[in-house]
């Protein structure tokens, strides 16, 4: 364990302090974020938020929303949506390779039918 962890992205290692001075935002708004259940930290022995290096990244996709003057229910669905697009171009990738293995194989084998 130790230091190691750091590496994880799920690994609830900034405060809220730190994580609202990171963002560049009031703390203020990582708890709305955490009331919302858009955001759901860890809590300390002594009950302080404690933010993964996943968690300020999706605070800080939600505060460019916001930025832009989208509601919190709006930035919701599309970081769902961006997320779902995301999952949807990977597996077209992944099928696109498996179409590009397949071929080759038929390939393959009709090479060595003809």
């Amino acid at each position: 364990m130790g230091v190691g962890r750091l590496d994880d992205e799920d690994y609830p290692a900034v405060a809220m302090g730190q994580a609202a001075e990171l963002l560049e935002v009031q703390p203020a708004f990582l708890r709305s974020l955490d009331a919302a259940g858009v955001l759901k930290p860890q809590r300390s022995s002594g009950g302080h938020r404690r933010y993964s290096r996943r968690q300020l990244v999706l605070a800080a996709r939600m505060r460019a929303l916001f930025d832009e003057g989208f509601t919190l229910d709006a930035a919701v669905r599309v970081v769902e949506l961006q997320d779902d697009l995301d999952t949807a171009r990977a597996r077209i990738t992944e099928l696109e390779q498996e179409v590009v293995r397949m071929t080759e194989q038929l390939a393959d084998k009709k090479s060595t039918t003809d």
